[in-house]
Formats: structure tokens, sequence, C-alpha cells
């Protein structure tokens, strides 16, 4: 996973609360390989309309959006249901953090894993950051090592759980996490083999042995 530590790019909006993990990625497209790339279906229902036809009005849809790295959006982003593939579908389409006031417990945790970062924001800075962007796309500058966001001459700090930060600088999933303590893992199933070999199971007799 690429670390993240700071970056500088367009930012777009969907000023959208509860916008929930079926509204990201609806169920009908999770039949879908990852290899497929999950971009396409970020937002589905809201990009498109009844016939299917995209929506030219709508932020994702426009030019400019397709460079976008930041998502300033409402409370309660990614709230419902567990699905990983509503990470995977932001992910997919570019986007390495979303700004917003609240997120879903369980999104927030499957972003991290992915490599994007759940900035959280007071109400009062979200509504700096939505009238900096003024319905357009922006450059806005990510620091998560000051966790700090720089939009234009405005500077907006953000909060992150510190592991997540820790995590996301590092490049490292749950699985990376662990495997920095690689030595003392090691080190301690030696010492226990060592002090207490009874408790390793004897694999059963093959019938030949029988």
């Amino acid at each position: 996973m690429q670390p993240l530590t700071r970056f500088s790019a367009p930012a777009c909006a969907l000023p959208l609360a509860n916008v929930d993990t079926d509204q990201i990625v609806p169920a009908r497209f999770m039949k879908q390989p990852r290899s497929a790339g999950y971009g396409q279906f970020l937002l589905h229902d809201l990009r498109h309309d009844a016939q299917g036809k995209a929506r030219p009005d709508f932020v994702l849809n426009r030019p400019d959006a397709q460079a976008a790295r930041t998502l300033i959006t409402r409370r309660n982003f990614g709230a419902g249901s567990s699905r990983e593939a509503a990470v995977y579908a932001l992910v997919d389409f570019g986007f390495r953090c979303v700004v917003a006031p609240s997120f879903g417990d369980i999104f927030s945790a499957n972003a991290v894993n992915n490599g994007l970062l759940p900035a959280t924001v007071a109400e009062a800075d979200l509504e700096r950051l939505f009238a900096y962007l003024g319905g357009q796309t922006a450059e806005l500058e990510v620091d998560l090592e000051s966790c700090r966001l720089r939009a234009g001459d405005q500077e907006i700090p953000f909060t992150v759980n510190p592991v997540w930060r820790t995590k996301l600088i590092n490049g490292w999933d749950d699985i990376g996490m662990t495997q920095r303590h690689r030595a003392a893992i090691e080190a301690f199933a030696a010492t226990r083999l060592r002090d207490f070999p009874w408790v390793v199971p004897v694999p059963p007799a093959s019938p030949n042995e029988a």
C-alpha cells in the first residue's frame, strides 16, 4: 500500500449528509471482480438518471473532477452496511482522502486499510472548505504529518485516529502493522516452544505408520 504523508491535488465537493455505503457502491455491482475497477460504480445512482444516462451537472461527471484526489462531504459519510467495496470505489476513482465531520466506523477502518484517509473536521471548517471550492474543483493540500488542510491561504486542522495515522504514513494495513513486530513474535514463539514443548500438537499418524 502506498504511504500517504502529504499531497496537493484538486478537491471536489459532495454537499450531502448521510451518504451510506449502499449509495457509494450499489449492491448489484459487487458481483464484479476488483480487477474490473470499482471507480466506474462510485455513487452510480446519484451520477446517473433512471435511464442510466450520466447527469452532466453531478460533480463527479464533470471533466475537472477526474483529477480530484480529495472529496469534501457532509456528516455521517459511509454509514450503513460494512461493504469494503465502498472504499474500493473511492480508491479506484482516484481519491486518497475524504473530508467530513463524521464517518461510519466500519467504513473508516476499511478506508485506512486501503490507503484512504478519513479526515474529520469541525462543521464550521467544513463550511469554509465548501466556500473555498465554490461548487467547483480547487487545489487542496492534505498534510497528514501535521494534520492540516491548506486551502489557498487558509489552514484547516483535521483529526484522525493516531493508530490509523501511523498506518497511513507507513503504508500499512492490519497485516503490515503486525509484521513490524515480526522479530518479537518469532522470539516469543521460539521461547514458548522451548519452555512448553508439550503445548505443540502432535500430528496424527498416517495410515502407513499405524
